[in-house]
């Protein structure tokens, strides 16, 4: 067989969407499903049950990757595995991760029925936690999975209630008895599916982004520690003001931004200053700096020239200064040639394409750093994500599922 063979049903993966919303789902009209939570273990089961109705062989992992699983007629032990996450932020979308699943569940349903077993063996899965909502960690599904991940990294791990992450995975019903941190080598390659989370698509009036790269990520804490004193007292030339040498640094940090790189992101979100009283100068500030790209080069040039700008704003200021960098993810580059062998069959159902970069972090990342990886995306209206305004219509939704289709086809088939 060379073609794939399907009834469109554009309602069918809408209903599910609406369907797994209903665990975590508050009165605000978002959905908050927090890793090892009531809401998470009732939808992990409930996606269990789903997954056995499709007539998939399901099991758990140690960490609570919930896995549906088709057998391979020819290769067993190759695995295409395709996925997202279930875990929410707080107040979040009920897209953001769940889509994945459910376009992948849907998707290997369909296929099977239309067109028997695979050659390679196709596992669903549903990964425990991407977001770092309830944990100050991120990806412990899918960093579990690739050995990156121990409980080593959880085991002095508290949320803000002060409950321990072991004794949240144990209640979950995963004791660190049975636990495993073997690193899966039975998987080829990994296919996720997922909202954009960004207006690209929508804006050039786009169906499918095809992912190409995933962007690195650098934070950095930046503390200046000048002199709190009087503001009517103290000479303007006496000073040594945090909160202005702050605000120049800024300035100056955007301003590189924009001459450094059109696809380079720098954000300051948060700004914490003491004693943050009007009438006194500021003697402590702490920034923060969140640099984004999707080339390794570009990401430590500009971090190079950042810290430079900073350390002489100070020197000339009189200000103490102090860097904690607090996250350092590596870029990654994702399976284009995949992409390439699809082009003619995204087009030939009529839906228009690009090639993009992802600004946003997924699993995809994770495993992209170990084995051949593919990433789409599906618009999102008016590019809002990790809010209950996210919104990707049924039609988009569907023609991610027939894409997707066409991929596992290619991989499995």
């Amino acid at each position: 067989m060379n073609e794939v063979h399907a009834t469109i049903n554009v309602n069918e993966i809408q209903k599910l969407v609406d369907w797994l919303a209903v665990f975590g789902a508050t009165t605000e009209g978002g959905v908050t499903r927090l890793l090892y939570s009531k809401e998470w273990v009732q939808a992990q089961q409930s996606l269990k049950k789903k997954m056995i109705d499709c007539g998939m062989q399901v099991y758990f992992d140690s960490v609570g990757n919930l896995f549906g699983r088709i057998e391979g007629s020819q290769e067993k032990d190759s695995v295409i595995l395709t996925g997202s996450h279930i875990d929410t932020v707080v107040q979040g979308g009920k897209y953001d991760g769940a889509y994945g699943i459910l376009a992948s569940l849907l998707a290997v349903k369909r296929l099977v029925e239309s067109n028997g077993q695979p050659k390679k063996t196709i596992e669903v899965v549903s990964l425990c936690e991407e977001e770092g909502s309830r944990f100050p960690l991120t990806y412990w599904g899918s960093k579990n999975m690739m050995g990156d991940y121990s409980l080593k990294t959880v085991e002095e791990t508290t949320d803000k209630e002060g409950v321990s992450f072991i004794q949240a995975m144990e209640d979950a019903g995963f004791p660190i008895s049975a636990y495993s941190s073997k690193k899966r080598s039975d998987i080829k390659h990994f296919l996720e599916i997922h909202i954009e989370q960004g207006a690209v698509l929508e804006n050039n009036q786009l169906d499918i982004g095809l992912v190409s790269h995933i962007v690195g990520q650098k934070r950095f804490t930046i503390s200046l520690n000048g002199q709190s004193n009087h503001a009517g007292t103290t000479p303007m030339t006496e000073r040594k003001d945090a909160m202005v040498c702050a605000a120049n640094a800024i300035s100056k940090l955007t301003a590189l931004a924009k001459t450094t790189s059109s696809s380079l992101r720098v954000t300051t979100g948060q700004i914490v200053v003491k004693p943050n009283v009007p009438n006194v100068i500021a003697g402590n500030v702490q920034f923060t700096l969140d640099i984004r790209h999707h080339e390794s080069e570009v990401l430590e040039d500009y971090c190079h020239k950042a810290m430079q700008l900073v350390r002489t704003l100070a020197e000339k200021s009189g200000i103490q200064l102090s860097v904690e960098k607090w996250t350092d993810i590596t870029p990654v580059g994702l399976d284009t040639a995949l992409h390439e062998l699809m082009r003619d069959k995204i087009s030939s159902k009529g839906l228009k394409y690009t090639t993009m970069v992802s600004g946003a972090g997924h699993d995809a990342q994770v495993f992209g750093q170990h084995l051949p990886t593919t990433l789409l995306f599906v618009p999102s209206k008016n590019g809002i994500s990790h809010s209950p305004l996210e919104y990707t219509s049924p039609e988009h939704l569907e023609n991610g599922v027939l894409v997707l289709m066409d991929y596992l086809y290619r991989l499995a088939y």
